[in-house]
């Protein structure tokens, strides 16, 4: 392998990582956070519902009542709430050693031994496979999208990658999403106007 196809996958290799990490990081802060904010938001609507009529609607009641049953579904999960955490930290570890890989393979000339680079990313490897925590909460990839490619330093993935906004850095799901709830709209307004 040359010095480039070495460059790629290694950059391959931690978008991987990196992407991994935050999905588990998006899996935790879901599982910590929505079931509280959900009955937030259910007490706070109960509560104005008291002196605000419109709030009384079977609507607002429906809804309620469903994002009670997706904070139990949320429960779920928690039993590996800090499995989720350390798994997230641990491919965090594993991606900064594959970035200071690439600026060691980056230092070389072309021509140089690359073997132990090779050797290098092979044992990086075998550690991201040695476990994973593969069952995800719903939705995870949607934020773990927004995690990795607005909150995570990622230039020197990019470098090799070139991710494009539509391609790589919305998840597909959602674009599919937001294409349907607009056609529904649109079909809902035509219905409506004849």
């Amino acid at each position: 392998m040359n010095r480039e196809g070495l460059l790629r996958s290694i950059a391959e290799t931690g978008y991987n990582v990196g992407f991994g990490a935050k999905k588990n990081f998006a899996t935790h802060d879901m599982v910590q956070k929505a079931p509280g904010l959900i009955g937030f938001v259910s007490l706070a609507v109960g509560v104005f519902a008291l002196i605000y009529e419109p709030l009384n609607s079977k609507w607002i009641a429906a809804t309620l009542v469903a994002l009670g049953i997706a904070s139990l579904y949320i429960t779920h999960y928690d039993h590996n709430k800090v499995a989720y955490g350390e798994e997230g930290e641990r491919l965090t570890a594993l991606f900064y050693r594959l970035r200071d890989l690439y600026r060691d393979v980056q230092a070389t000339v072309e021509g140089d031994n690359l073997a132990a680079y090779r050797d290098r990313l092979d044992d990086l490897q075998s550690e991201v496979f040695s476990s994973n925590q593969s069952k995800q909460i719903l939705f995870s990839d949607w934020y773990a999208h927004y995690k990795f490619f607005w909150q995570h330093q990622i230039e020197w993935i990019d470098e090799q990658k070139q991710f494009t906004f539509w391609r790589d850095k919305v998840p597909l799901s959602l674009s599919l999403t937001l294409v349907v709830i607009g056609l529904a709209s649109i079909a809902a307004t035509i219905v409506r106007i004849t």
